[in-house]
């Protein structure tokens, strides 16, 4: 399949997961690639609450907001359906990103099967950590990977039994904060050291700004924003918040446009 599948993955709720496949969206459409999505969330559907709002807000504003092809369930599919929209798109997009639940399913772990990239957002705290690797409170040291990171292994080996494919793992570091210096460094420290035992990159995410809250009822990203559009004027935090997503897009082994 030439179609390069993006998953967002992280069994932890409040990670960003779903701000994060949005403004990836937004930004791959903005930079001329087809995008479909495939929101696996069937109880929380945020990315498709997201989508919904995106096309009232363009509706009603009379303003042209790219929209990607979208896929969602209303209830628990059975276990053909995630393979048969997969085969759908081949070949008829150039990315699918994969939003998965906060929680283990399998549904999830299908849809991670998938990924020639993992994005797995995380907060950037101990407590975010903890899905990812257990880290002992003596020693602050890894005592042994997560559930998580074992699924993630599992997922590997299947992808490669299906079609002899690879996947990308990055850990993206949301909501970095410039105050806590200490506990910065400790997370950044335990992160380099599951990295090595698990196998996975380290990329600096989005950081922690009202604004992306604020974004999500007009169903718009920082990539749609236009300084003197009437709705806001853009500030040097909005400009960053952009970049952030750009380095995010530039990390990601993407495919030549079509």
């Amino acid at each position: 399949m030439n179609t390069h599948v993006i998953v967002i993955g992280n069994e932890k709720g409040g990670s960003g997961k779903s701000t994060t496949a949005m403004h990836l969206i937004s930004g791959l459409l903005r930079s001329g690639y087809k995008v479909a999505s495939v929101d696996l969330d069937f109880r929380q559907g945020t990315l498709t609450r997201y989508l919904e709002n995106r096309q009232d807000h363009a509706k009603g504003q009379e303003q042209e907001l790219p929209m990607p092809v979208h896929h969602t369930i209303d209830e628990m599919p059975n276990e053909s359906w995630l393979d048969e929209v997969m085969a759908d798109l081949a070949d008829r997009v150039d990315i699918v990103i994969i939003d998965t639940p906060g929680a283990d399913s399998a549904l999830g772990r299908q849809g991670h099967s998938y990924a020639d990239t993992l994005l797995t957002p995380m907060n950037d705290s101990l407590i975010d950590l903890d899905v990812l690797a257990h880290v002992d409170v003596e020693t602050q040291k890894i005592s042994r990977p997560s559930q998580y990171a074992e699924m993630v292994f599992q997922q590997k080996i299947a992808r490669a039994r299906r079609d002899g494919g690879s996947m990308d793992w990055i850990v993206l570091r949301n909501r970095l904060s410039s105050l806590d210096a200490r506990n910065k460094r400790l997370v950044g420290d335990l992160l380099n050291d599951v990295s090595n035992r698990v196998g996975f990159r380290v990329v600096d995410g989005l950081g922690e700004r009202v604004i992306f809250r604020e974004l999500f009822l007009k169903g718009v990203t920082m990539m749609d924003l236009r300084d003197g559009d009437g709705e806001i004027s853009l500030s040097l935090s909005h400009v960053s918040a952009r970049q952030e997503v750009r380095n995010l897009i530039a990390a990601i082994k993407l495919p030549e446009i079509r």
